[in-house]
């Protein structure tokens, strides 16, 4: 943290006299991810970004996955195309350590714990919302590195006649991609429907150093989702909403070379429901009450292997304005979670449920700002835990803030790591029950806004003990070996990230300086890059819009032994959109322009280079 205060202090210094002027109304744009109420995103202590819906129409190749590593904010793996296993590591965190929210809707596997990102849709994306950081404080198990919420599209509402958008795409290794949204509604009810489609034939997903399932074929995948969102204004200040998504996504891969003519598929099937109810009972008084359910299935063919996860959760949220520069925020939830998987000793059948309640309070003067959270969670397994976060930050000129927090955090065993055949014994004695891993953090923060420019400078350092990993067969009074809490890791680094109007031209990038290691053998957890970055330019000639992109990654290791290496890589992008009308545009994308062959895991092949030719209609408000 003292080599962090001598980085930022002269970013600080050689800031031009533009800091004077206003912060942009970027600023004044409005979050929810940081509190779970509504705020600035000026009054944000934390790192957060936000991908807006601009942004997510200009990919073409990828899912939100990709998403977020072309926009600076996390690490991808992922074994072979956009349908395989996918993780994401947030400030080089495993994957299981970000909490991640489809409108609010958990969304998590309590079999290989963190969310299975191939099977979330990108088409039917309002905007998503990174917060990077502890947030257990605010959102109990899983936030240690951060909350990744995906937001939906909704209606505007402005007008009651139906209103169709549509778009198409057809590319590289025979993909195709359709989506549509009909949407309509006015002042009193309001409706959005979305459906989406992606197929692609695939490239080879293994290479011939997978000696147990390379198998020379082409493996494809599919994507299909719909989203219905359904508002309504029921009385001034009230507004119920219901939402509901269906997602399947079917890829193929390699499951043994022993069976080259065998087809596996692996097959996930994701659902989230959200009723809610959104309550503005005075000027100072705001609840939000909700239910959600939301269930994620894995299962492979013709192999027969099955995993569900289903989650629950009722939550209460609520804000009260205790002055101009006071505000309390409230918060009761109960969840309960269930998993179905044949390895489990309690016969194919676990659950568990949870009850938590939580405070904040953020005050906000004219140059110092003040926030806190804290929250107790009751676990039906094993007791209670508490989290808290302190933060604070400090205008030193408009548009020139500096922050710093502390927080702690924790993840809960999942269901399968408790309860399978590889879980603790606890009829064995001296086998103790698993507990939650914990997230210790403090970082310091430099966010400047004003004069065309944006520069934003944090550095963190996060301690995880608890650590659950599998030992092997001895370690554990278990012949078969099981999951215990003996790793510890230490996750330190540097995130920069700015951007500048420069005449006609806009850049952009982000570069993160990071040490993840095993605290226990100083070795570099796997498959983390030390270094990594983007830029991106991108500017406006008539009906043009031209953007090319660059994103790197310096060298990893693929195993924990830090044995075998993987090398660094750097992939560029292009995309070209022209305004055929005020409705129409075409578009092209080019990415992984120079056909780079790299790996983010031992084995698996990353797509080559993949060209998109695409149209949009977007009628007018």
């Amino acid at each position: 943290m003292r080599a962090a205060v001598f980085t930022l202090a002269p970013l600080a210094l050689a800031l031009p006299a533009q800091a004077q002027q206003t912060a942009g109304n970027r600023l004044d744009q409005v979050v929810v991810t940081a509190s779970r109420m509504p705020q600035r995103l000026g009054d944000v202590l934390a790192d957060l970004t936000v991908i807006s819906r601009a942004e997510i129409e200009r990919q073409a190749f990828g899912s939100v996955a990709d998403l977020l590593r072309n926009a600076g904010c996390a690490e991808l793996v992922r074994n072979g195309g956009p349908g395989s296993t996918t993780s994401l590591f947030l400030r080089g965190a495993d994957s299981r350590h970000t909490v991640v929210l489809l409108d609010g809707v958990r969304i998590d596997s309590q079999s290989t714990g963190g969310a299975s990102w191939q099977a979330i849709p990108l088409a039917n994306v309002e905007r998503v919302e990174v917060l990077k950081g502890p947030a257990s404080a605010v959102y109990g198990s899983d936030a240690v590195a951060g909350v990744v919420h995906i937001i939906s599209r909704k209606s505007n509402g402005k007008s009651a006649a139906p209103r169709l958008e549509l778009g198409a795409a057809y590319g590289s290794l025979s993909s195709i991609k359709a989506d549509a949204a009909l949407s309509g509604g006015n002042a009193r009810f309001d409706y959005m429907l979305t459906v989406a489609a992606e197929e692609s034939k695939g490239f080879n997903a293994t290479t011939p150093q997978s000696a147990f399932s390379y198998v020379p074929d082409i493996d494809g995948w599919s994507n299909y989702s719909s989203t219905l969102r359904l508002g309504s204004t029921v009385a001034s200040g009230h507004r119920v909403e219901l939402l509901a998504l269906v997602a399947r996504t079917d890829a193929q891969y390699d499951g043994s070379s022993s069976r080259p003519t065998v087809d596996d598929h692996a097959i996930q099937n994701n659902r989230a429901l959200r009723a809610s109810w959104a309550a503005q009972w005075s000027d100072a008084l705001r609840t939000e009450l909700s239910v959600g359910d939301g269930r994620d299935r894995y299962e492979t063919t013709p192999s027969p292997y099955l995993t569900e996860t289903t989650l629950r959760n009722v939550a209460l949220l609520g804000s009260y304005r205790l002055s101009p520069t006071q505000q309390l925020n409230f918060q009761l939830e109960r969840s309960e979670d269930r998993l179905l998987n044949s390895g489990l000793r309690t016969g194919g059948n676990d659950q568990r449920s949870q009850n938590a309640a939580g405070l904040g309070w953020l005050y906000q003067g004219q140059r110092f700002d003040l926030q806190a959270h804290a929250r107790h969670d009751d676990y039906s397994e094993f007791g209670g835990v508490n989290t808290g976060t302190l933060a604070g930050g400090f205008k030193l000129m408009d548009g020139l803030r500096a922050y710093a927090s502390l927080g702690n955090a924790f993840r809960a065993p999942t269901l399968y790591q408790r309860g399978s055949i590889y879980g603790p014994d606890l009829g064995k004695p001296g086998v103790a029950a698993l507990e939650a891993e914990r997230g210790r953090n403090r970082e310091l923060g430099l966010r400047w806004d004003g004069g065309g420019y944006e520069i934003g400078a944090t550095a963190y350092l996060n301690k995880i003990s608890n650590l659950i990993v599998f030992g092997a067969a001895g370690s554990c009074n278990s012949s078969f070996g099981c999951y215990q809490n003996v790793a510890r890791a230490e996750l330190k680094g540097l995130s920069l990230s700015g951007s500048a109007q420069l005449g006609i031209v806009r850049l952009s990038g982000t570069l993160d300086f990071s040490s993840p290691k095993d605290a226990s053998t100083g070795l570099l957890l796997a498959r983390r890059a030390e270094r990594h970055g983007t830029l991106r330019a991108e500017t406006t000639l008539g009906n043009w819009l031209l953007g090319a992109a660059v994103q790197a990654s310096a060298q990893r290791w693929d195993n924990a032994a830090n044995t075998r290496k993987l090398g660094g890589y750097g992939l560029a992008n292009f995309d070209v959109q022209y305004r055929l009308s005020p409705q129409l545009r075409l578009q092209a994308n080019l990415d992984n322009a120079f056909d780079r062959e790299y790996q983010t895991a031992y084995s698996y092949q990353q797509a080559p280079r993949t060209l998109f030719l695409g149209l949009r209609f977007t009628p007018a408000n």
